[in-house]
Formats: structure tokens, C-alpha cells, sequence
């Protein structure tokens, strides 16, 4: 615990992987419940109004508990990463600075209006807002990776007197590093919701539910989800190799190459990442190889709708699959992030330049408060999840109507 870099970097990796899990079912399931709802508004179904309240109910719980996730964690820029602030925050942080407009006060709002407005708004102007909130959380999204695709591959500035100064905002925006894993986000994402809805339905068609009909339609939507992200999401994963850092891969003549420049630049130094990066990369490979065979058996017995009701193996399967897509996601960002090191910005702020001159017990504080609230957070929003998964549709809060107020007794004054 003497070690403040490590202690930091060990810090943010926690509580930014904790945030992450919350982030993906949160965009994959904003979709997913925003179409439940345009089908149920264009086509009358009462079914699929049910569906989008159980599954709407699920999504605001992730949404409610992950954002305090994100707020936590921004602190940690100015409390442990100050070098970074001085030397990139002006390109750096405007990016941030779009996300915080977006997901803080846009998507919020339109949040609140839709949680608040079942029954008092027009239907078309209901489902308009949750659309609002789908397409505010992928802009918040695509703004984060924006920010980080400048740490992976900095575009769009020149060096100041020792800072970073914005020169092309359309390179940053457009920083293909960025855009890639955008669309990786994207379709992990509805993976990982697909799952979600897949294994929650799952349980509920394994224990004979009552609640068949709505189940049994909720699991074809979160198979056909699995089924069609499957492949997009190694697609855009694979695409981003063209512009990985050669020292991802220590033993390529590229890696060893980049190291020259690096030690000729720099000094002499290990600029090779340690090896949990590319046990980041094998963890995500095998995941997904799980998840497209699962997602093959699907696409095989989709079209047996009376299978995806009786099919007690199934659903077992699905219920053990739900952690595939988070494993992916969190290896597959520890490949990102790790195989990054011992760069903050890949050639241009080594990551012990950006540390924070702060003591090693103030980091050891930090580190110890910031790993207890999200130990909390997450297990507490695991917990609300179960919880209402379980319960199923007659125990849904969202949009229900008011209790009237009881009868009053009338007081008369006594003659």
C-alpha cells in the first residue's frame, strides 16, 4: 500500500470496470425497452405495454444506480490524475464536458419526463421521450470513448509549451480509434441486454409462470437481440487491430520498433504493457465464442415458439450464459486499458507523469473509500435487479396507477 501509481491505477480500473457493467446494460436495454414500446403504442397490445413497464422498471434501476457510478468516478481525474488535467485537459476534457451536458441534463430530463409521465402525456409524445433518452445515452457513450480514443491514439492537437492545445475538433470527433469502439460499444451493449432479457425470461418460463405469453414473446426479443449482435460486435472489435498499438503485442517487429522510438524519445524504460493485457484478450475471445454458440443454437430454435416456452434446458443455459457479455466487455477493456501502459497518452504523457503529487497514504484513503462505494453500489443494484426480476410484472411500480385517497368521514358540528 506504499505505492501511490499503482494504488491509483488499481483504483480506476475498479471502479471504471464496476461503472462499465452498469453502462452496458444501460444502452442496450434503453433500446430494447424504447422498441417494446413502439410496438406496443403503433399495434394496442396490452402484452407489450406490460413489457415495456417490467423491462422499463429494470432499466431505470441499472440507470439510477449507475450514474451515481459515474459521478464517483469523474472525481478521481482531479484527485488522482491532475498531471493529466495540466497536460491534456483542454482536449481532453472537452469531450467530457459534451458528456456531462448530455447524460446529466438532457438524458436525465427526458428520463424523469417518461418515468413521470405514464397516463398524463399524449402516447406519441411518451414514446418519444424514451427514444430521446436511447439516443442521449449512445451520444453520452460516444462522447467517453471520444475522450478516451485520444488517450489510445491522441489526434487533433499540438504541444504548447508542454501542453496540449486543440487544434482539429474534427479529427477528434472523427478519431477512427473512437468510432470503432463506438460501434463495439453499440452492439456489446444490446448483447449484453439480450442476455438480460433472455435469462430473466428465461427464470420466469423454467418456473411454468403464469406470465407465459409475455416471457415467452420477451425471450424471442432478447434471442433475435443476441442473434443480431453477435457478429457486429467481433466485426467492430476486429476492425480496431489496424489501429491497436504495436506494443500490444510485444513480440511483433512493430512493438520492438515503437520501443526504439520510444527509448530514443523518452529514455531508456519498459514500454511493453504487462501481461494481463493479453489475458484481457484471450478471456474476451473465449467469451464470445461462448456467446455465438449460444447465439446459433438460437437462430435454430427461434422459429419453435412452444420450444422457447417448454425448453427447461434452455432456460437453465440462458440463466448460466448472463455473465458472457460482462465478461467480454470487462476483458475486452482490460486489453484496451492495460495494453495502453505505461502510457496515460500513448506517446505523449507516460501514465507516472500524470499521477496526482499527492502521499501515498492519501491514495491508500482514497483507494479504500472509493472501493467500498462501489462494492456497495454494485451489490445493491445486483440486489434491486433479482429482486424485481423475480417478482415479475404484477409487482411493476413504473406507470402504475395512483391509489385514491380514502374516503374521508365528514365532521358535522353536534346541535
Amino acid at each position: 500500500m506504499d505505492d501511490p501509481l499503482l494504488l491509483a491505477r488499481v483504483q480506476f480500473a475498479l471502479t471504471a470496470g464496476s461503472h462499465f457493467v452498469f453502462v452496458a446494460l444501460t444502452l442496450g436495454l434503453a433500446t430494447l425497452v424504447a422498441l417494446t414500446q413502439t410496438r406496443a403504442t403503433l399495434s394496442g397490445s396490452v402484452v407489450a405495454e406490460r413489457m415495456t413497464r417490467f423491462w422499463g422498471q429494470l432499466y431505470v434501476i441499472n440507470y439510477a444506480v449507475g450514474i451515481v457510478t459515474g459521478l464517483v468516478m469523474e472525481f478521481q481525474f482531479g484527485l488522482n490524475w491532475s498531471g493529466m488535467s495540466r497536460v491534456v485537459g483542454e482536449v481532453f476534457g472537452a469531450p467530457l464536458a459534451m458528456e456531462t451536458v448530455v447524460a446529466f441534463f438532457v438524458e436525465s430530463t427526458f428520463l424523469g419526463l417518461w418515468i413521470f409521465g405514464w397516463d398524463r402525456l399524449n402516447r406519441w409524445v411518451h414514446l418519444a421521450l424514451i427514444w430521446v433518452v436511447a439516443a442521449t445515452a449512445y451520444f453520452s457513450a460516444y462522447f467517453i470513448l471520444v475522450a478516451n480514443g485520444f488517450l489510445q491514439r491522441p489526434v487533433g492537437y499540438e504541444m504548447v509549451d508542454g501542453v496540449a492545445r486543440l487544434t482539429d475538433v474534427g479529427a477528434l470527433l472523427a478519431n477512427p480509434t473512437a468510432l470503432l469502439a463506438f460501434g463495439h460499444v453499440v452492439f456489446g451493449g444490446l448483447l449484453t441486454a439480450g442476455f438480460f432479457m433472455a435469462a430473466v425470461s428465461g427464470y420466469h418460463l423454467f418456473r411454468r409462470t403464469a406470465e407465459a405469453d409475455l416471457f415467452r414473446r420477451s425471450m424471442r426479443t432478447g434471442l433475435v437481440t443476441v442473434v443480431v449482435s453477435v457478429f457486429p460486435v467481433v466485426v467492430f472489435g476486429g476492425v480496431q487491430f489496424q489501429y491497436v498499438q504495436p506494443t500490444k503485442h510485444p513480440s511483433s517487429q512493430e512493438a520492438a520498433a515503437q520501443v526504439a522510438e520510444f527509448q530514443a524519445r523518452f529514455g531508456p524504460g519498459d514500454y511493453t504493457p504487462p501481461g494481463l493485457a493479453s489475458v484481457g484478450e484471450t478471456l474476451m475471445v473465449s467469451a464470445w465464442s461462448l456467446m455465438f454458440f449460444i447465439a446459433f443454437v438460437a437462430l435454430v430454435k427461434l422459429p419453435f415458439g412452444r420450444w422457447l416456452e417448454r425448453g427447461r434446458v434452455f432456460h437453465v443455459l440462458m440463466m448460466a450464459a448472463v455473465p458472457l457479455p460482462y465478461v467480454a466487455m470487462i476483458s475486452g477493456w482490460v486489453f484496451r486499458e492495460v495494453g495502453r501502459q505505461p502510457w496515460m497518452v500513448y506517446g505523449v504523457l507516460k501514465t507516472e507523469d500524470a499521477l496526482s503529487d499527492v502521499p501515498a497514504g492519501a491514495v491508500a484513503v482514497s483507494f479504500v473509500v472509493f472501493t467500498v462505494v462501489f462494492a456497495v453500489l454494485v451489490a445493491v443494484n445486483l440486489w434491486l435487479l433479482v429482486r424485481y426480476a423475480r417478482r415479475g410484472p404484477e409487482a411493476v411500480r413504473l406507470g402504475a396507477p395512483e391509489a385514491p385517497e380514502p374516503d374521508r368521514p365528514v365532521l358535522t358540528p353536534s346541535l
